[in-house]
């Protein structure tokens, strides 16, 4: 028999391709007749354009065609709303809006191009900020609408007032948080071309092919049918590579325009301009606890700013207002979240989906009560936790929770009891310990009424295994979970399963990487397809050896008989046997799981959106040099709730990726603007933690294997982004007895709070 290796670390099964520069990416397609492409951007926040003449950029040799917004599409496209045009008609709402795009023979020459595209502008007031967009006299961004409020989001459950009339202690604060650049190794890419048949082929680094399909159709007025994506080869998406910049639509009209293949590939500083960076919010939480440290009740308001489309960012506030309600069992609850248009580039989904916004607040806001109230936050945490089988307060059902064991984890692998209140000062430095709570669903029924997956498998005559998916791997391993559930399922090595790239024409309809679940929905898919096959060889089998298919098994890359194994099948004999027959036929199956969940109502905001939630913690050590505000992470480890680690190695490298993200958008990374205008638009000016900046990144499984997950499993990609910052800002307070709420925790702001703090004391 094989070994399964559910449970064991593999490497990916993808991984040697892209370490030996086998693996092609979007950028590496290379087409005969190919076109390069390049788009011009608007250097205005906020401007009407008054003229644009192309004629001297087509008059260069090598330019193919040049497209403007008034002869480009007129459909807009969004999520929330359909409100942005592929290319900009009439007005510019952002710096490094698109304006125009060319296709010219080489890359050079459509550079040169832009260059020659006179573009009249008339430069208009802009509203660079939340405050200056929700002005009663504030301008419209958006014509037609009675304000600059993209969207809104009111609820009250339980009695919020009389709850903190009750409460021991009340406390209210203001934190803010910024935008973050993804960060992908490759920036987005798609080459398009049109077909034998006159069909619009597009290969892109996409986190769903298919709703890039469907934005492509509707936005060039296609038939779905006469549109084919490809997802090649994904270098990271971090939520950045859903469906939320224009690259592949710009691309699919150019190869339309030109009926020539061409390629767009953005470079770094393209990519910032164009990418949705993550939803900046002023977050003000109120919260009312008992003496224990029992949340009694809690108030959030929330100002967010989507830039000047809202894309995804609705979702995300949405996100910041509910989620983290529900990891408590406090039932009154509260929220006002307001989404504001401003004149500045779009933001949107980003890895954690806006629970690192609100958790930011939410655990600074526990870790300064629990002090208040001379308790142990790690006590506090433990207190308030929801437990398994409980309905939280927005009825989400939870099958399953590992926090109380992240949280005693996290609180042992950093010497929690032994070392907090006794840390070490040298000098000017000193040392202090953080630690907070998180949650997160796998799966999310709100883009409609399916939050399922469809795996098809193919044994081949060899007796290997084919599978289709369009469930998108970018690195995080999508691939290497379903061959080694499909392995395991049929007793095969895991290198007789070979997982096909997503391709809108042969793959199955799915929804794609994002709210982690891919490993839910698409891994019990998975397993429904792979014991179909199993029952078409055990059938088959049975068939030839004159047996029950009761009395059969699948063991060691065949059939046998269960208490004579020695009597046995090779699944290449009985996949040919099945295709070599009266009426025979290929073993060709397919499984399709869908969550048992509720529909999001999006009246009463109830209901339970998600086949199983993730929970994780982190706890950290931090020093914090007085005489010049420097924070350095000096330990860290992150606890995730993860149901069944499936593939152990997996889980820790994206455990210890997210916690490498979270630092730096807590201490690092700022998306600098000035007047609207993207200012540190590359990796040498944005500044993401180098290896020396981060220490070494430890982290731990909890499995507290959910009833509705494969074998037990839940997400294990998101969730561990989440405590990070709230975990360090509460270390930085242990060790200085300042609290940073307005994110990064930069020196300058460390040593201002430093200052505050002695004067306060003197005054």
């Amino acid at each position: 028999m094989n070994a399964s290796t559910l449970g064991t670390s593999v490497p990916q099964v993808n991984a040697r391709s892209k370490v030996l520069g086998r693996a092609q990416y979007a950028g590496d397609i290379k087409l005969a007749g190919m076109l390069h492409g390049k788009v011009l951007r608007s250097p205005h926040p906020h401007a009407r354009i008054v003229r644009i003449d192309a004629t001297p950029a087509l008059a260069l040799p090598g330019v193919k065609a040049v497209v403007t917004g008034a002869d480009g599409p007129q459909v807009p496209w969004g999520v929330h709303h359909k409100e942005r045009l592929t290319l900009a008609r009439d007005v510019v709402r952002f710096a490094g809006e698109e304006v125009a795009a060319v296709a010219a023979t080489s890359e050079e020459t459509a550079r040169d191009a832009l260059d020659l595209i006179e573009v009249e502008y008339e430069e208009l007031p802009a509203l660079l900020t939340p405050e200056q967009a929700l002005e009663p006299q504030a301008s419209r961004i958006h014509p037609g609408r009675d304000d600059n409020i993209a969207h809104q989001i009111r609820f009250e459950r339980g009695d919020v007032d009389a709850a903190f009339a009750r409460a021991h202690l009340v406390h209210e604060a203001t934190y803010t948080t910024h935008s973050q650049y993804p960060g992908y190794m490759e920036p987005m890419a798609s080459v398009a071309a049109i077909d034998a048949d006159g069909r619009l082929q597009v290969w892109t680094s996409t986190q769903s092919a298919f709703l890039v399909r469907a934005r492509l159709a509707a936005v060039l007025e296609l038939p779905v049918s006469r549109v084919r994506v490809i997802q090649a080869t994904t270098g990271g998406g971090f939520g950045g590579k859903i469906i939320e910049d224009a690259n592949s639509l710009i691309a699919g009209l150019l190869a339309l325009r030109t009926g020539k293949p061409v390629r767009l590939v953005n470079n770094r500083l393209e990519d910032f301009l164009a990418c949705a960076t993550s939803v900046p919010e002023h977050i003000t939480l109120k919260l009312g606890m008992d003496r224990e440290g029992c949340i009694l009740a809690k108030d959030v308001r929330i100002v967010a700013d989507c830039g000047a489309y809202s894309g995804l960012s609705a979702e995300v506030m949405h996100v910041s207002a509910m989620r983290s309600d529900n990891m408590h069992r406090n039932g009154n609850v509260r929220s006002h979240a307001t989404l504001v248009y401003t004149h500045t580039p779009p933001h949107g989904a980003f890895r954690g989906f806006g629970g690192t916004q609100m958790l930011f607040a939410l655990n600074s806001q526990i870790d300064a009560m629990a002090r208040q109230l001379d308790l142990d936050p790690l006590d506090v945490h433990r207190r308030n936790a929801i437990e398994r089988g409980a309905t939280s307060v927005h009825g989400w059902k939870i099958g399953s929770t590992g926090l109380v064991e992240c949280l005693a984890q996290c609180a042992d692998a950093i010497g929690w009891s032994t070392r907090r209140s006794r840390n070490a000062v040298h000098g000017a430095k000193r040392r202090g310990l953080g630690l907070a709570a998180a949650m997160h669903v796998s799966g999310n029924r709100t883009i409609g009424d399916w939050d399922g997956s469809t795996v098809m498998l193919k044994i081949n005559e060899d007796g290997r295994v084919v599978l289709h998916s369009s469930e998108a791997d970018m690195g995080q391993g999508a691939m290497t979970m379903l061959s080694q559930v499909v392995a395991h399922e049929l007793d095969i090595p895991l290198e007789h399963v070979h997982v096909v790239a997503p391709d809108t024409d042969s793959s199955p309809w799915c929804i794609g990487s994002l709210a982690s679940r891919v490993t839910m929905a698409a891994g019990n898919a998975a397993i429904l397809a792979a014991r179909a096959a199993r029952g078409k060889l055990l059938d088959q089998a049975a068939s030839m050896l004159q047996l029950p298919a009761e009395a059969l098994k699948c063991a060691g890359g065949a059939v046998c008989v269960a208490d004579a194994p020695q009597r046995s099948l090779t699944l290449a004999e009985l996949a040919r046997a099945h295709l070599w027959r009266h009426g025979g036929e290929g073993i060709q199956v397919s499984g399709s799981w869908d969550a048992r969940t509720d529909m999001f109502d999006k009246t009463t905001l109830m209901g339970n959106i998600a086949p199983a939630y993730s929970f994780a913690a982190q706890a950290v050590e931090v020093e914090v040099d007085t005489e010049t505000g420097q924070v350095t992470l000096v330990d860290s480890f992150v606890s995730d709730d993860c149901g069944k680690a499936l593939n152990p190695q997996a889980v820790h490298g994206q455990s210890n990726g997210a916690a490498a993200q979270a630092i730096g958008w807590t201490l690092y990374e700022q998306l600098q603007l000035d007047a609207g205008r993207i200012v540190n638009g590359n990796f040498a000016d944005y500044t993401m933690p180098s290896p020396d900046a981060l220490p070494m990144l430890r982290s731990g499984i909890v499995e507290s294997n959910d009833p509705n997950g494969p074998y037990g499993a839940k997400g294990a990609s998101e969730t561990a982004i989440l405590p990070g910052p709230a975990a360090i800002a509460n270390a930085v307070f242990d060790a200085v007895g300042v609290r940073i709420r307005d994110l990064p925790i930069t020196p300058e702001k460390v040593l201002a709070a430093l200052r505050r703090r002695e004067e306060s004391r003197h005054a």
